[in-house]
């Protein structure tokens, strides 16, 4: 027996649940991509996206994943042989560090911790311990949809700041742009990356990229550009280079309307919704977690991230959590990857979500725990909607 019916509702990091009106913008026939409708269509994604960024500099749109991003802001601004310093909260800097190894950078890992954030202080000391500035890159996320931990960029940025190091700032904000603040001028940020499929709504496929006038000063000298991802080559006065081909005309009309959509909901209120929502869950998790076997993977409640929040399982098996959540009523939980497989599950929180949406996950991971004879405080869904009660006020 189920309760289950109709779609499955996706409560993982990405690709997140997309609005219909999203969906919707993407059937329409093709344009052509010589037209003017193609190039203003090209220009208002590219001023729109730097103003996500909150800067500046200038924006390209990849045909691409996260991973392509990161290739794209490693090749335009680094040589071979250049150092890079990885900062650890998780798996997906990481990930990015390993990324620049394979393409042929010296990359050094400052150890962090899974369930922690990166401390500003630690990045400091280590960029003041670099006298010779061999260090060329710092590669950071905001987000680590991993571990569920919020690095603070601003914090960090300052940090660079004071000891003096000319190093680039790379931020990944895969898992924030649109669900959370993030001010690339403002927080000395040089290169930013994101994706389409988590915060802006819109379907896998298209990287982002951002970079200030620092990051192209190094551009001139990088010689580990390629065609592909190559700032310059889009820079080019034909339309097409902007994508180096084709352009994903689909994938540019959807990430169009969401868009929109963020712009007719104001920033500012989707920073919030995140940031309730976010609370929201953290309230039941907190209750869940009196009886000793669910809890939070990230130890700090400040540094737990608005967009995804990381559950991890002791004495039981967060696989069964999951199973029972999917088969018997149609909700899809993030599972624990990386130092945490197998150890926890996630709830995704970002992007096209609303109060029915995490309430409704909310009550069917308690239900699983109850099904499963798991071990937890009672009312968390509870608590979140108490939460809820008196926050958003009538």
């Amino acid at each position: 027996m189920t309760v289950r019916a109709g779609r499955e509702f996706l409560a993982i990091p990405g690709p997140t649940t997309m609005p219909d009106q999203v969906l919707q913008a993407m059937h329409r026939p093709a344009l052509d991509i010589y037209s003017n409708e193609m190039v203003e269509l090209t220009e208002s994604l590219l001023r729109d996206l730097s103003r996500l960024f909150a800067t500046q500099g200038k924006s390209y749109i990849y045909i691409s994943n996260g991973h392509g991003a990161w290739e794209a802001t490693l090749s335009n601004v680094l040589s071979r042989g250049d150092k890079v310093l990885v900062l650890e909260s998780g798996r997906f800097a990481i990930g990015w560090g390993q990324a620049a190894a394979a393409m042929g950078a010296e990359v050094e890992v400052l150890k962090g911790d899974w369930r922690r954030a990166i401390r500003p202080a630690e990045v400091e000391a280590r960029l003041r311990r670099d006298k010779e500035h061999t260090i060329k890159a710092i590669l950071v996320v905001q987000v680590d949809t991993a571990s569920g931990a919020y690095n603070d960029i601003e914090a960090i940025g300052k940090a660079i700041k004071a000891a003096g190091h000319p190093a680039l700032y790379m931020v990944d904000t895969v898992a924030s742009l649109g669900c959370m603040p993030f001010e690339m001028d403002k927080w000395y940020v040089d290169v930013a990356m994101s994706g389409s499929q988590k915060g802006l709504m819109t379907p896998p496929g298209l990287g982002f990229v951002a970079a200030n006038d620092r990051a192209w000063d190094a551009h001139k000298k990088a010689d580990l550009r390629t065609p592909y991802w190559d700032w310059t080559e889009r820079e080019g006065s034909e339309h097409y280079r902007k994508y180096a081909g084709t352009a994903p005309v689909h994938l540019l009309f959807a990430l169009r309307e969401a868009i929109n959509m963020l712009h007719a909901e104001g920033l500012e209120n989707a920073f919030e919704r995140h940031r309730l929502l976010g609370e929201a869950v953290r309230r039941a998790v907190a209750v869940w977690g009196e009886g000793q076997v669910l809890g939070f993977n990230i130890a700090e409640p400040a540094e737990r991230s608005n967009t995804v929040t990381t559950v991890t399982v002791k004495g039981a098996d967060p696989a069964a959590i999951q199973r029972y959540a999917k088969e018997k009523c149609g909700v899809v939980l993030g599972t624990g990857i990386g130092d945490l497989q197998g150890q926890a599950f996630r709830i995704a929180h970002m992007g096209h979500v609303n109060a029915p949406m995490i309430l409704g996950t909310l009550g069917v991971v308690e239900v699983a725990l109850t099904a499963l004879n798991i071990p937890h405080g009672k009312a968390g869904a509870d608590a979140a909607i108490q939460w809820l009660g008196e926050n958003v006020k009538a």
